[in-house]
Formats: C-alpha cells, sequence, structure tokens
C-alpha cells in the first residue's frame, strides 16, 4: 500500500520537526558524533530502516570505524569500545525510548546527569525525543532506505 508522503502533506508539521532537528544537530554542546550515535541507537530500537541507513552513513563520515558501529545494538557487550559519554548516552536513549518500560528510572537518571550535567542532559533528552519523532514518521509512513540492492 502507498503510503503519504508526510513532510508533502503537512509541510508545517515537517517545518515543526525539522526545527526541533535543527536546534539538536546545531544548537547544542553535545558533540556530532554522538547525536548521530544516538540517534542510530533510538532508531535500531524502534526499527526505522530510514533512519538507521541515514545515521549509519552520518557515523561513518564522522569517522566511526564499522567495528565500533556494527557493535552499536550490543554496546552493553563491548563497552571498551564507547567512551564514559557514549556509554551514557546510548543508556539513556534506551531508558527514554522504552519509556514505557522503564518510567526513566531515577538510577538511570541520575548516572546520565553525573555525564552530561542538567543542560545537557536536557538537550540529549531533547535528540532522543526529535528522533523517536522522526522514527514514528519514517516508520509510519513506510519510508525507504537510501540502500541499494
Amino acid at each position: 500500500m502507498d503510503r503519504a508522503v508526510w513532510f508533502q502533506s503537512s509541510p508545517e508539521g515537517a517545518k515543526a520537526i525539522g526545527a526541533l532537528h535543527h536546534f539538536v544537530t546545531q544548537g547544542t554542546r553535545l558533540p556530532s558524533a554522538l547525536t548521530h550515535l544516538v540517534f542510530l541507537r533510538v532508531s535500531q530500537i524502534n526499527g526505522c530502516a530510514h533512519c538507521i541507513d541515514i545515521h549509519t552513513r552520518d557515523l561513518l563520515a564522522e569517522g566511526m570505524s564499522v567495528d565500533k558501529l556494527v557493535l552499536v545494538p550490543v554496546w552493553h557487550e563491548a563497552q571498551y569500545l564507547f567512551s564514559a559519554q557514549e556509554r551514557a548516552a546510548l543508556a539513556w536513549s534506551e531508558e527514554v525510548t522504552r519509556i514505557a518500560e522503564t518510567h526513566a528510572s531515577d538510577d538511570a537518571y541520575a548516572a546520565a546527569l553525573a555525564v552530561f550535567g542538567e543542560k545537557d542532559l536536557v538537550d540529549l533528552t531533547l535528540t532522543i525525543a526529535a528522533m523517536n519523532a522522526i522514527n514514528r514518521m519514517g516508520i509510519g509512513f513506510r519510508m525507504k532506505p537510501r540502500a541499494k540492492a
């Protein structure tokens, strides 16, 4: 079944999501590679093929090694490849994306706050929220990945 091209059907909605995306990619102190890592992990959890494709390519362009990139879904088992900041961002991304299960526990919040501080943790959470919203649009309207057969 063909689905609407959401950003054409609702340019105002696309502009609103685009403004949040612009803020989290350009208006925070978070490193670009960390933002794309969060985008990738959230997209993996949500199963958004379009976004996984994009953010995998973004991380490769940022210089992330293939060895590290392929282990993002199982970063808990390969923690030595990820910095303390990356581990904290990945853990908080999982906590917030799975909020119905985790309820953003006090322990997870305290751990993330200890690494990021209040302002950067709010910005990280906005980054996670932005990608969750974009994933829902991508999945809901079946946006295809750029990958070619």
